[in-house]
C-alpha cells in the first residue's frame, strides 16, 4: 500500500506542474492538501512519509481522533461543514477552516480562538455554482461576509473555497473557478490595506488541473491519492 500512495502522491504532483506549466505560472505557487476523510491512519502515515503535511478532513470527531493518533507537525485543515457548538474542539491546533459560512460561524470561530490566544486562519466558502445541496454564501454575499470577518481579531481572512459540480467533463467546470478568482481579484482591489487574500481553495481529484489554470493555489485531492471510495 505504502508504494502505491507514494505512487498516485508524484503523479499528482506531477500533473499539478504540468497544469502550472501550461498557465504559466510558478509550481510553487499551488499547494496540495490530501483529503482523508474516512481514510485509515496508515494511509495518512503512508503519504505523511513521502513527504505530505496537509490533510484535510470533514468530520470534527474524525479529525480529533486522527489529530491525538498521527505526528504533530501535520497540518489539519477542516474542510466540511463546521457547526458552531464543534468549533472549540479544533479551534487549538486547526491550521485552518475552508468552511466558513456565516456570521454566526465566524463569530463563534472568534470566541474560541480567543480562548486558545491564538488566530485562526479561514476560508469563506462560496457556492459558486448555486448548488441548493452544497453549503456556502453566494457570490453576492461573500463581500459582506469578509468585511465581517476583518473586524474579528483572532480570526485571519485568507481567501474562499468552493465546490464546483460533480461533472463528466472538467471543463464544465472553468466558469466555476474563474468566477471564484474574479472574487478575489476585485476585493484585493478593493481593500485598500495590506491583508489581501491569496488562498482559492478549489479543485478535486475529477477538475483539479482545470482549477490550477484558473488561479487555484490549494487543491483538494482524495481519490486519485487514496482511490476510490468504498
Amino acid at each position: 500500500m505504502k508504494d502505491q500512495l507514494k505512487d498516485r502522491l508524484s503523479i499528482v504532483k506531477e500533473r499539478m506542474d504540468a497544469a502550472c506549466r501550461r498557465s504559466g505560472r510558478d509550481a510553487g505557487e499551488v499547494s496540495l492538501l490530501a483529503v482523508s476523510k474516512r481514510k485509515p491512519m496508515e494511509a495518512i502515515l503512508a503519504l505523511y512519509e513521502a513527504g505530505q503535511r496537509d490533510f484535510g478532513e470533514n468530520y470534527v470527531q474524525e479529525l480529533r481522533e486522527k489529530a491525538d493518533c498521527l505526528p504533530g507537525d501535520i497540518r489539519w485543515h477542516m474542510i466540511g461543514h463546521l457547526q458552531r457548538n464543534k468549533v472549540k474542539y479544533i479551534a487549538p491546533y486547526i491550521a485552518m477552516i475552508h468552511s466558513l459560512d456565516s456570521p454566526e460561524l465566524a463569530y463563534a470561530i472568534e470566541k474560541e480562538a480567543a480562548k486558545c490566544d491564538r488566530v485562526i486562519p479561514v476560508l469563506i466558502e462560496v457556492n459558486v455554482a448555486m448548488e441548493e445541496s452544497k453549503y456556502g454564501v453566494l457570490l453576492k454575499e461573500a463581500p459582506e461576509l469578509a468585511a465581517l470577518v476583518r473586524t474579528l481579531p483572532h480570526v485571519q481572512l485568507r481567501g474562499f473555497m468552493t465546490s464546483a459540480p460533480i461533472v463528466k467533463d472538467p471543463e464544465e467546470n472553468r466558469f466555476v473557478f474563474r468566477k471564484l478568482r474574479q472574487l478575489s481579484v476585485d476585493m484585493n482591489l478593493e481593500n485598500d490595506n495590506n491583508e489581501k487574500v491569496d488562498v482559492l481553495s478549489m479543485g478535486m481529484s475529477g477538475d483539479y488541473e482545470i482549477a490550477i489554470e484558473e488561479g487555484a493555489t490549494l487543491v483538494r485531492i482524495g481519490t486519485s491519492l487514496f482511490g476510490a471510495r468504498d
